[in-house]
Formats: structure tokens, sequence, C-alpha cells
């Protein structure tokens, strides 16, 4: 059973979410919060696996502040963002801010279903549009020359960042690779290290950029 927190400001909304939520057999909406810092409070008493958090909350904490705070006090908890704008600005601040995904309010219900399951599993989610525009975004920095700090990872460092990109667990990288998890969660801190990422999600997006997800490891 996924256990779900709804942070929106609108209780239509909240109501529309919980009934559509509820009516799958592994998933249960166990609080609902209004504003940022009630849901940070809530998170820690009821302990979701998910929380779904919406970014522009005017009254209150906005749900970008709300998620910075709640990682550091829950750093196990998985937020997936609902958002209706559909810009990279906001993308890139989500997943700087620790969210393990992004979806837009417009999108149909078997798309939030899938974000939700996929972040309760320890995966990064971004919808199919904003992928393209982190595709577009590397592109445009590569003809503008920017630097780039993925010569410095090893080749086993890629081959990690290239799982972790794909879903797999720790345990899962460490038993494709023949390596411990604890020699995983090495390469993965030395990764975050040189790229200077603090997040899963981050690594996830440079390796869209990368496109290493096309790699048959």
């Amino acid at each position: 059973m996924i256990k779900i927190l709804l942070c929106d400001d609108h209780a239509v909304v909240r109501m529309g979410l919980k009934m559509l939520l509820n009516n799958h057999a592994d998933i249960e909406v166990i609080g609902e919060a209004s504003e940022g810092d009630e849901a940070i409070d809530l998170a820690q008493e009821l302990k979701p696996d998910v929380v779904i958090m919406d970014l522009s909350m005017p009254h209150g904490k906005d749900g970008l502040t709300a998620t910075t705070e709640l990682k550091k006090v829950m750093p196990e908890v998985a937020i997936l963002i609902l958002t209706m704008h559909d810009d990279e600005e906001y993308l890139f601040r989500a997943i700087q801010a620790g969210a393990s995904g992004c979806i837009l309010k417009s999108a149909p219900q078997e798309e939030l279903l899938g974000a939700i399951r996929s972040v309760s599993n320890g995966n990064a989610y971004l919808h199919p549009s904003a992928t393209k525009r982190l595709m577009e975004e590397y592109i445009g920095s590569v003809k503008q020359g920017n630097s780039d700090t993925f010569h410095l990872l090893s080749d086993r460092e890629k081959e990690v960042l290239t799982l972790i990109a794909k879903g797999f667990s720790n345990k899962e990288i460490a038993e494709k690779l023949v390596i411990s998890v604890k020699t995983v969660e090495t390469h993965k801190s030395n990764l975050m290290e040189k790229l200077q990422m603090k997040t899963r999600p981050e690594l996830v997006a440079f390796a869209l950029k990368k496109g290493l997800l096309g790699y048959g490891i």
C-alpha cells in the first residue's frame, strides 16, 4: 500500500485527487494539507510514502519551500510536485529542492498513477515535455560551449549513473555490476560530489541530458 499525503490549497482539488487515488487498491490517501507548513507537520506525524505537493499555494508556505524543508527532516519521503507550469525553470527548481518528480495538473490519471508508483519505488519521474525540455537545454548548452563535468567520471561511475537513471535500487545495481552495496553507495557519493549534485533526481536529469538511458547496461 502506497500511503499518500496531499498538499493543495484548493479543497475541491484535494477531494478529487483523494477520490481518484482511493479507487486503487495499492494507494491510500492518509492525510491532507492546505499549505506547506501543515504538510511538513502532517508528514512527520503520518509518515507517508509519497507527498503530492502543489507548487503554487498563495496562502502559507509554497510547495518548493516546503519541499526543501521537508526533505531536510524526512529525506526518505518521496515528493511529487503537482503543477500547472510547463516551464523548465520550475522543473529545475523542483529537482534542486529535492522533489522526486514533477507532473502537470493537466496530465491524464494514468500518468499520475504511474508517477506515484514510480517515485514510491525510489525512482524519479519527469513528465514527457519536461524530458524534452531537458534535452533541448543540454543541446543548447553544448552549442554555447558551456563547461561539462561528465569527463570527470570514471567508467564505473558512468555505469552506476546509468543504472540509477534507469530506476535500479542500490541493491539491484550491486547485483548487476557484481559489487557490494557499500561500493555502489561510494560511487553514488563520488558522482554527486564530482557533478556537484545533492539528490537522485538531479542525477537522473543529468543522465537524461547525456542520453544515458539508451545505453544497454
